[in-house]
C-alpha cells in the first residue's frame, strides 16, 4: 500500500508561489503590450478604465478595473459591485446602478449596505440625492411613501424614501427600525421619480465623476500610468457616519439567509434552554399573575416601545408597582436575549442599575420580565422626547446623570459584562433624577482573559463603535464610544439621528466631533444651558466636550477606559464649586433637580 506523503504548510506555500510566478510570467509573455479599446455590451471601456484579465497592469489604474463577465459590465468601488451602464469621457463620468437591483435570481433587490466614496477617486455627480431606505421597523410610515413590501411582513415594516422629501413629510423616529441604509440615486427628474416604482428608482441610477491630473488630459490608453487628483473627503467623522447609517451588516445578512421571508411565529424551545430560564433565586411569577398586573396588558398601562418588546406599568398582589417587559416574539432569539437579561441582572447589584424582580417560567404563553418600576420616564424623553420642557433639565443634573451612568458601566465592565446597547432611551430617571440603567437583551459577558469578544455587530442607529461594526470585535471601548454619544446628547439636547440635518451631521458624533474640532462648540450646545452667559457651565461644558470627543473616536485604543472617564466626570463636578461661597453650594445642592 502506497502512503501518501503529508506536505508541511511551508512547503505548499513556496510550491503555490512557484505556480503563482511561472503562470503570471507565462501571461505576461503572452500577451500583448498594447492597451486596447474594448467592448463589454455595447459599452466602450478605454482609458482610465480597463478591463480585468484582459488589459495589461499599466493601462488604466487598478480603481477603474472593470469585469465584463457574462457581457455584463461590473466595476466595484469600496467593495460594492456596480453595474456601468454609461461613461462619458467627454466629462470624465459615469452612470452607475445597484448590481443587486439586475440580479435576476433576487427575489428582494434592495440596498444592502450604505455606498460610500471615503479614499477613493470618484466623486458624486450633479443631481444626486439619497435614498434612506429603513428595515425591520416596529410600526409602518403613514404618509404615501415607497413600501419596501419583499423586506416587510405582519409586524415588521421596510420602506424608502428621498432625503429631498424628509423635511416635508418625514416625522418618524427610526429608533423602532433594525437597520438604515442609505444609496446614492440621481435625481435629474425628481418629480417624476416620485411616481415611479421603487425597483424602476433603484435601475435608474446615478452619477458619479473622476478627475484627471493637468498633465495626463486628453491622454489615450498609451502605456503611461495616469494620475489622477484624489478628491477624498477625510475627516474624524467618516467612518462614524458611515457606522450610523449605517448598515447593521449582521441584520441584512440574517435577513437574506431567510430569503427575507420573514416570520414572527413561535419556534419551539430546544429543552437545554428551557431549563435553563428558570434560575436558583429568581422569582418565578405566572402569566395570569401579571396578565392581572397590567390590566391584560392594557395599551393605556405601555411605558414604552423598543425594538424588542414593549413595557407595561403593573401593580402586583402584594401592592408593588412594576415594570413588565413583553418581549414581541417567542423564539430562539428572544430566549437568548430573555435568558441574558436574567443572567446579568441576578448577579449584579449596583444602584444604577435596574433591580430585577423575576420572570415568568418556560411554562407560560409569553416571556415576561418583572422590573422595579422607576417613575419618570427616560433620559431620551427629557432631552428630545415627551418630557421635555423649558429648562427642566439643568446643567448641574445632566452632570450628575453622566456621572451615574459612567458609574453604572464601569461596574458592569469591572464585572466583565459589556452593555453593548447604551443610549439615553436606556437610562431611566427616577423622581430625584437618579438613573437606573436598563435593557440588558444584547449584554455580552466577557469571558476570562479575553480582550474581545468576535460577534455580529447589534446595537442602535447612531450609538454603534465603528470600529466594532467594521471588525466584528466587541470590547467594552464599545460602550465608551456609546456613552459618547450619550454626553453629546446631555450637551446638545439633540437626537443621535437625525435624517433631516445635513448629510455630514446625520449622526451626532459626526456633528459634535466637526463642531469641537472647529472651536464652533456653542452652535451644538443647548441654549437652555446659559454656556454663553455662565462662566462655571461654559468651563464644565468644554470639559465634557472634550471628555465625548475622546470616547468617540475611531481607534478604541484611542478611548478611555470607562473607570477613567468616571474620575474625569467626577473631578468637572467637584471642581464646579471650587472659589464658591458656601451659601451658593448650599442653594445648588437645595435645588430641585438634585
Amino acid at each position: 500500500m502506497l502512503k501518501s506523503k503529508k506536505i508541511s504548510p511551508p512547503v505548499t506555500i513556496i510550491m503555490l508561489f512557484i505556480l503563482f510566478v511561472k503562470k503570471s510570467t507565462s501571461t505576461n509573455t503572452s500577451s500583448t503590450t498594447s492597451c486596447a479599446t474594448r467592448t463589454c455590451n455595447g459599452l466602450i471601456i478605454r482609458h482610465p478604465f480597463r478591463v480585468t484579465g484582459l488589459d495589461q497592469p499599466h493601462c488604466g489604474l487598478p480603481e477603474f478595473d472593470v469585469s465584463c463577465d457574462e457581457n455584463k459590465p461590473l466595476i466595484r468601488i469600496n467593495d460594492h459591485d456596480l453595474i456601468v451602464k454609461d461613461v462619458f469621457y467627454e466629462n470624465n463620468s459615469l452612470l452607475l446602478a445597484m448590481s443587486e437591483v439586475y440580479d435576476v435570481g433576487n427575489k428582494c433587490p434592495v440596498p444592502t449596505h450604505n455606498f460610500s466614496l471615503d479614499r477613493t477617486s470618484f466623486s458624486y455627480g450633479p443631481s444626486t440625492d439619497e435614498l434612506f431606505v429603513f428595515y425591520g421597523c416596529d410600526t409602518p410610515y403613514e404618509q404615501k411613501i415607497y413600501k419596501v413590501d419583499c423586506a416587510s411582513n405582519g409586524s415588521q415594516h421596510s420602506f424608502a424614501v428621498f432625503h429631498v422629501e424628509l423635511g416635508e413629510h418625514m416625522n418618524y423616529s427610526i429608533e423602532s427600525c433594525q437597520a438604515l441604509v442609505i444609496t446614492p440615486l440621481g435625481t435629474d427628474d425628481l418629480g417624476t421619480q416620485l411616481n415611479m416604482s421603487y425597483i424602476d428608482i433603484l435601475k435608474k441610477g446615478f452619477v458619479l465623476q473622476w478627475e484627471e491630473a493637468e498633465d495626463c488630459v486628453g491622454c489615450e490608453r498609451n502605456g503611461r500610468r495616469l494620475n489622477l487628483g484624489l478628491k477624498i473627503g477625510i475627516g474624524i467623522g467618516a467612518a462614524a457616519v458611515t457606522a450610523l447609517t449605517m448598515s447593521t451588516i449582521f441584520f441584512v445578512y440574517h435577513r437574506r439567509l431567510q430569503n427575507l421571508q420573514w416570520s414572527s411565529s413561535s419556534v419551539s424551545h430546544p429543552s437545554s434552554v428551557l431549563k435553563d430560564l428558570e434560575k436558583p433565586g429568581v422569582h418565578v411569577f405566572s402569566y395570569r399573575e401579571l396578565d392581572e398586573a397590567t390590566q391584560s396588558f392594557d395599551p393605556r398601562r405601555e411605558l414604552g416601545d423598543g425594538g424588542y418588546g414593549a413595557v407595561y406599568r403593573g401593580k402586583l398582589r402584594d401592592g408593588r408597582v412594576v415594570a413588565v417587559k413583553r418581549l414581541y416574539e417567542n423564539n430562539c432569539r428572544r430566549v437568548e436575549q430573555f435568558m441574558n437579561e436574567v443572567d446579568i441582572l441576578t448577579r449584579m447589584r449596583h444602584q444604577n442599575l435596574v433591580s430585577l424582580y423575576g420572570c415568568t417560567s418556560r411554562l407560560g404563553r409569553d416571556l415576561l420580565l418583572v422590573y422595579e418600576y422607576i417613575p419618570n420616564g427616560t433620559l431620551s424623553d427629557h432631552l428630545h422626547g415627551k418630557r421635555v420642557t423649558p429648562k427642566s433639565l439643568s446643567w448641574a443634573a445632566r452632570l450628575n446623570i453622566a456621572i451615574e451612568t459612567a458609574s453604572a458601566l464601569a461596574y458592569l465592565h469591572a464585572s466583565d459584562v459589556i452593555h453593548r446597547d447604551v443610549k439615553s432611551s436606556n437610562i431611566l430617571l427616577d423622581n430625584n433624577l437618579c438613573v437606573k440603567v436598563a435593557d440588558f437583551g444584547l449584554s455580552r459577558l466577557l469571558p476570562l482573559d479575553v480582550t474581545h469578544v468576535s460577534t455580529a455587530p447589534q446595537g442602535t442607529l447612531g450609538y454603534i463603535d465603528p470600529e466594532y461594526h467594521q471588525c466584528y470585535q466587541l470590547t467594552e471601548k464599545s460602550d465608551v464610544y456609546s456613552f459618547g454619544v450619550v454626553l453629546v446628547e446631555l450637551i446638545s439636547s439633540k437626537t443621535a439621528v437625525d435624517i433631516t440635518r445635513n448629510r455630514d451631521e446625520i449622526n451626532l458624533s459626526s456633528l459634535a466631533i466637526n463642531k469641537i474640532k472647529n472651536a464652533e462648540l456653542h452652535d451644538l450646545v443647548d441654549k437652555d444651558l446659559e454656556f454663553e452667559s455662565d462662566y462655571r457651565v461654559r468651563t464644565m461644558v468644554n470639559a465634557v466636550a472634550e471628555l465625548a470627543f475622546r470616547c468617540l473616536q475611531n481607534g478604541r485604543d484611542m478611548r478611555p477606559y470607562m473607570k477613567d472617564v468616571v474620575n474625569v466626570l467626577r473631578e468637572i463636578q467637584s471642581k464646579a464649586y471650587t472659589d464658591i461661597p458656601a451659601d451658593d453650594i448650599a442653594l445648588l445642592k437645595s435645588a430641585d433637580v438634585w
